[in-house]
């Protein structure tokens, strides 16, 4: 069953039941920055561990995380140390491909310790933690089709349609997305690193830290 909705934050949802990964070890969303003591209750009651921030060091020091009641740690990854990176969608996804390697480890070792469940976002919870939650779900065996069909939910979550790409919404968060994208993201990952075992080993992954999440999070 999918988890109840979590007060203040944005797009959250179990990123469990694709491929291998089984529901209630990794959850994702928008920023924190708007956690309500409610939402904190709330990702308490679902044994949160940790929360892994992918966004840049400016974006955390504008709106930093709500901690305030919620008892998980917190680990900051960034894709982009700093707030630079392509206007055009087409362009960012390759780009964040290249750039979320460090950040996908991460969220690897927080899973092995202190160990699921774990939080990952980044402002909107669709682009960069959509590379990161889908390279870990390919990772963990999910087909093409699975991860696609997970990574458009955001649209729904965040309350995207082909209307907003008009709207007066600022960046890419008022953008929705779209198949292609992510296809890009994990064409770019396979055309030079041949595989995301590769990817992930050449961003500093040991193959025990591989061959240990498929065994714990399964």
């Amino acid at each position: 069953m999918e988890a109840d909705p979590v007060p203040g934050v944005r797009n959250f949802r179990d990123a469990g039941g694709v491929g291998a990964l089984r529901r209630g070890v990794l959850y994702r969303s928008g920023a924190l920055h708007e956690l309500s003591p409610a939402g904190a209750r709330s990702l308490e009651r679902l044994g949160v561990r940790t929360v892994v921030d992918l966004r840049s060091v400016p974006e955390m020091a504008d709106r930093p995380d709500v901690r305030d009641g919620l008892g998980a740690g917190h680990v900051r990854a960034p894709v982009f140390a700093e707030r630079r990176w392509p206007s055009d969608q087409l362009e960012l996804y390759p780009f964040m491909a290249e750039h979320a390697g460090r950040s996908v480890v991460a969220v690897v070792r927080c899973l092995l310790a202190p160990g699921p469940p774990v939080l990952v976002h980044c402002a909107s919870g669709k682009d960069r933690t959509g590379v990161v939650v889908a390279v870990l779900q390919t990772l963990l065996g999910a087909s093409e089709a699975e991860v696609t069909a997970d990574f458009l939910r955001s649209n729904a979550g965040l309350g995207l349609t082909a209307d907003s790409a008009s709207s007066t919404a600022a960046g890419h968060g008022g953008l929705p997305v779209s198949a292609t994208l992510i296809r890009r993201a994990m064409l770019w990952i396979r055309s030079i690193h041949g595989s995301v075992p590769a990817y992930l080993l050449r961003h500093g992954a040991e193959q025990s830290e591989l061959t240990a999440l498929r065994a714990s999070v399964a």
